[in-house]
Formats: C-alpha cells, structure tokens, sequence
C-alpha cells in the first residue's frame, strides 16, 4: 500500500460511547473521512470486521470488549491497515506483543488511546520533571478511582477484560508513570488486589512510585484522578477538578508555595485518535515507539503476578 495522499478512509469498529466520542473528534477536526462503522447492536451499520475489511480503507479504529482488541487489531494490520485501538492493546504481555509484531511486520502505523497523555495537565506535569527542576524524584503517586465503575457486564468477567480496575484504569496510571519519568520500566513491584471475580481496588508499588485505583469507591464524587512528583527541589503535581473526568488542574511546589501552571477548559479527548489520522495522513509506518505498549503491559502483567 502507498503513501496516503488525501484525506484517510477509516472504518470504526465499535459504536457504543467511547467509539462514537472519537469517531466525532475525527469527524469535526476533518482530518480523516469516517468511511463506516461495524457495530452489530447499531442500526444500519456493518456487522463485523470481516465486512470493514472488505471495504477500500486506510486504517481501522477499535473500540470493542477488550478480549477482541488483539485478535482484531493483527487481523486489521495483516490485511494492511493501520490502527488505532482503545486500551487495553491487550489483556496480557504476550498479546500485546503479537499486536506491536503484527504492526511491525506489516509497516503499519499503530496507535492507543492512553488520550490522558494528551491533556494539557499532564504534558505540562512531564515538562516539570523531565527538566530535572524538582531535583531527585523521591516519591510519586498516582491514583484513579471511579466512583461508578463500569456498567457492562464483560468488564467483570475475568477471561474477557483481563483483570478489573487494574487492566481498566491502573494501565492509565502505569503508561503516565513511565511517559512522565522516560523510564521503560520498574526494577520492583508489589500489588495488592482486593475483590472478586475481578479486582474492585488496587494498590501498587513500582520503585517509588506509588498506584491506587478502584471502581465503586466511596469518593464523594465521580472521579478521583491525581498524578503527583515528589523532588529534592520541587513537587508537581495534576489533580481532576470538581470530580470531573475531563477536566485538569497542574500546580507546581516549592515548599508552601503553589504555582498553577494549567487550568481548565481544556479539549483533550480526541486529541490521540486526531495526531494518529493525521500521521496516516501523511503516509507514517510503523514506529518503534509502539513498543511503549509491551512494556506498560508488561507492568501491568507483575502487578497482576502473571
């Protein structure tokens, strides 16, 4: 397949809120053409990926259970094209691994929605410590507790999500970890996981990091979401407002002072499905850059004991 020249033709796998969210940033930034859309509890859609295939296309977006992102994702890059996939990539290492070997081999572009990389808060929180201003890192912790929890029924089932909270929102945590300190990965990890069939909360130890995150706590709110950088010199930290998924605030620290760097409004959501399109767009291949993918996969698979 050649560079694309024009405008990319993307099929959408998957309509249910999260797929449709993205399907609308690509289709309001203009970036790419939403060409179709496989979805068998959607009226007038398709009703597989074997027909999306079938179909003149550029890459493929999914947004289904997290037990078909792999499968589906080396069958999209074995037929040529590029993809862009909700997390999990996949529900262990090794599946993960498949879908970045897949992509490699294919010379496909491979893209995934960890989108909290793109807020403003967090690209600002990264800026603060890869500068190496607040000195040695002494402590960070991050947390991400969802007051409701998810409300399908495939994400408490063990085989289809992979895990519970961990898999669902600690992997948001553990790709920030990583992203904001350039590391590829923890010399140490230890995990408490607390509920069945699946984890309901979560708690972990990556080096001096520290990760919580849970559904159905008794927060107050609807969210907690904080991501905070101890140094020698300084601290950062980002922190939800309001109880709000979408909205972030960044303060710097030196001692008792604060500093706020960036406050919201702040438009974010569709921001890694757009950069992808616009990356196709311009004819990208597959960037080692995916291998990120294997590694927060790997994390997540010690903190699970796998």
């Amino acid at each position: 397949m050649s560079a694309v020249a024009t405008k990319p033709r993307l099929g959408f796998l998957g309509a249910g809120w999260i797929g449709r969210a993205r399907m609308e940033a690509v289709a309001a930034s203009g970036v790419a053409e939403v060409a179709a859309v496989a979805d068998p509890a959607l009226d007038g859609a398709l009703a597989s990926l074997d027909e999306l295939l079938d179909l003149p296309l550029e890459g493929i977006v999914i947004a289904t259970p997290s037990a078909l992102h792999a499968e589906q994702a080396v069958a999209a890059l074995e037929r040529g094209l590029a993809v862009f996939c909700q997390k999990p990539l996949g529900r262990t290492a090794a599946e993960a691994r498949a879908v970045v070997e897949a992509a490699r081999a294919a010379d496909r572009l491979l893209a995934v929605d960890l989108s909290y990389r793109e807020a403003a808060a967090f690209r600002a929180a990264q800026d603060v410590v890869r500068s190496g201003e607040l000195g040695e890192l002494v402590a960070a912790d991050l947390a991400f507790h969802n007051a409701y929890g998810p409300d399908k029924p495939w994400f408490y089932d063990r085989a289809l999500a992979g895990g519970g909270c961990a898999i669902d929102l600690g992997i948001h945590l553990v790709d920030l970890a990583l992203w904001t300190l350039g590391r590829e990965r923890f010399e140490s990890v230890t995990s408490r996981l607390v509920g069945e069939p699946v984890e309901q909360y979560a708690a972990a130890q990556l080096d001096e990091v520290r990760l919580a995150c849970s559904w159905n706590l008794h927060a107050g709110r609807d969210a907690v979401i904080e991501a905070s950088f101890y140094g020698s010199d300084g601290a950062v930290s980002v922190r939800n407002v309001g109880g709000s998924f979408y909205d972030f605030r960044c303060d710097r620290f030196r001692g008792t002072a604060r500093e706020t760097l960036v406050e919201p409004p702040d438009e974010w959501g569709g921001r890694a499905i757009c950069a992808w399109a616009r990356r196709l767009a311009a004819g990208d291949r597959f960037d080692p850059a995916a291998e990120e993918h294997v590694r927060v996969a790997e994390t997540l698979d010690r903190i699970y004991g796998r």
